[in-house]
Parts: C-alpha cells; structure tokens; sequence
C-alpha cells in the first residue's frame, strides 16, 4: 500500500478568494490590463508560494441589493474542494446606488435609508460566511455627467453613501478602503487623467493605481 503524506489544504492550496460587486470589480474601461481584479488574479495565479485563487464576480451596474441577492450562491461553489468554501470575499459596490435618475436632483436608484439596511444585511451575512475586506468607490468626473443619458452622479451623493459603508463597515470591524478620499487627496487633476471618457469608470492608468492602492493596503499586503 502506497502511503500517503496529508498536507492541509490551506498550505496546499492557499486561500480561495471571491471579488463580489460593480464594473469596479469587473474591470469595465480597462481592454488592457482587466481591471484591478484581473492583475491582482494574474499575480495571484503567478506567484508559486502563495497559491492563492481569486474569482472576478463583478457585474456592471449592481448595485448592494443585486449583489446580496446573488451572495451565497456565488459563494458555496468557490472552495473548488468538497466541504471546502472561499476564505476571504472581497466587496466594492455602492457607486451605482447612489446615481440619481433622469436629472441632477432626481431621486436615488436606491433611496439612502434603503440603502444603510441592505448593506448591513450584506456586511452581515457575509461575515456568516467568512472574512470580508471593503475596496471603496473612485471619484467621477461630474462635468461628463449623465452616463447612458440617464444616472446622474455626484461627488456629495458619492461622499454620503460612501460614509455610511465606511461606518456600516467599522461597526462590524471590517476593513475598508476609502480609495474616495484617497484619490481626491492627490486632486482632481490626477483623478480625470485615470478616468476613462466616460467620466465614470478607470482607465487603464486608473485601474493600475487602483491595483497599487491594493497592494499597499495592510489586509491585502499580509496575503502575499
């Protein structure tokens, strides 16, 4: 009888990651590199020591109601392995809840107090499942303002639901990224050069300073 040496999946495989949420995960603007997601994957996928794998389940245009319905069942088959599930899921979403409709003054796609309890939902069953990490919205460029002739967006509206996540998130003691205050910290300038003509999604530049913002963050630093 052959013997065989047990080795935990943990070493062997390392961690199974899953990217839930918007074109912001998906990589929408960036025909070069993919997206954040993608380069991080690629990196991932590249280094032997690590092992890590790392699933891109953004799709344009959800919102937090969209992204808690489909929660779990993106989930439950990403451990690759029976009786193995993901270790670490990784959000952003949020920019598309906060467009107005129609007009600059129009209503919310989703109303703000809607809003606060669909994510603490999400936060909250996600934290059920395993550990969770919160990559934050950009900054548009709202001269170029309505996208698709119709969702208006705005930094003030971009700023308040991207507080309420920030908080919704430290209550729950899970790391955000306000890549928000972040980039408008290195100024507008800097912001529309890394936007694609859209005024609304990354360049390739953008999603590359995106990526680096990542890197250097201490929750995705640790995993190598």
């Amino acid at each position: 009888m052959n013997s065989v040496i047990s080795v935990p999946q943990q070493v062997r495989l390392g961690l199974r990651v899953i990217a839930l949420g918007d074109s912001l995960i998906y990589g929408f603007g960036d025909p070069v590199g993919g997206g954040w997601v993608e380069q991080l994957r690629r990196r991932w996928m590249g280094d032997r020591r690590s092992g890590h794998a790392l699933y891109n389940l953004g799709i344009r245009g959800n919102g937090v109601a969209q992204v808690l319905a489909r929660l779990e069942q993106e989930f439950r088959p990403r451990g690759e392995l029976r009786n193995r599930f993901p270790d670490l899921i990784i959000f952003s979403v949020g920019v598309n809840d906060s467009a107005r409709l129609g007009r600059p003054d129009g209503r919310p796609v989703t109303e703000f107090s809607q809003f606060q309890l669909q994510l603490a939902n999400l936060l909250e069953r996600a934290q059920q499942l395993c550990e969770v990490v919160f990559v934050g919205m950009v900054p548009v460029d709202e001269s170029k303002m309505p996208f698709m002739n119709c969702f208006y967006y705005n930094h003030a509206d971009q700023y308040r639901y991207k507080q309420a996540t920030k908080q919704a998130c430290a209550m729950r003691q899970i790391p955000y990224l306000d890549i928000f205050d972040l980039w408008l910290a290195r100024g507008m300038d800097w912001v529309l050069a890394r936007l694609s003509s859209d005024g609304l999604h990354p360049n390739f530049q953008g999603y590359q300073a995106l990526l680096q913002d990542v890197l250097d963050w201490e929750p995705i630093a640790k995993l190598g």
